[in-house]
């Protein structure tokens, strides 16, 4: 396979489409970490959650602790307190659940992001890129036999091109003008942009 023309004029562009999609690529993943960083902004409710929790939970866990050593209801009032304990945990976990969701909603919003004009990209671009690069790999295996390219020449090139030539290239073709030929094979090399 040849992935990139001798010729200058062929070889810039094929150039140029391959830094654009390189650049595509880096654009969207650009995009996509910018979405992934605002959507992981709305976490901050969740983490005023798991802090007011947290805070609640050891504000009623010293009371309980405290209360216990009281005589005769120490130990309800622990009891009671451990409830407050037990709502701060509560709030912890809801802040947590909030915070996993944005999290996950965050990273598979940035993967749909990049993975769709990627696989754009891939139907698009790619299969132009590997039709050249195999024909053009194809095409430098005929360049020792003249007479293939000439052929392939005769049923690819343009009418306009064809009749460029003096006379008729195929029946010069079929009676071996070499002269012919050969510049059948060059042009064939040269609409592929391959050195003849």
């Amino acid at each position: 396979m040849k992935w990139y023309a001798d010729r200058p004029v062929r070889l810039a562009g094929q150039v140029i489409a391959d830094l654009s999609a390189v650049a595509w690529v880096a654009v969207w993943i650009w995009v996509a970490t910018t979405v992934h960083d605002w959507v992981l902004e709305l976490r901050a409710p969740g983490d005023g959650l798991v802090n007011a929790g947290g805070s609640i939970r050891d504000v009623f866990t010293n009371a309980a602790d405290k209360a216990r050593g009281l005589p005769l209801v120490g130990g309800d009032l622990a009891g009671a307190l451990g409830n407050g304990t037990r709502a701060g945990e509560t709030l912890t976990s809801a802040g947590n659940a909030q915070i996993a969701v944005v999290q996950d909603s965050a990273f598979w919003l940035a993967t749909a992001i990049v993975a769709v004009p990627v696989l754009f990209l891939l139907i698009t671009w790619l299969p132009v890129r590997l039709h050249y690069a195999r024909k053009a790999g194809n095409t430098l295996k005929l360049r020792d036999k003249p007479d293939l390219l000439a052929l392939r020449a005769l049923t690819s090139l343009s009418p306009r091109q064809l009749a460029k030539f003096d006379g008729d290239p195929a029946v010069a073709w079929r009676t071996g003008d070499t002269d012919v030929i050969d510049e059948l094979a060059r042009r064939q090399l040269l609409a592929l942009g391959v050195r003849a």
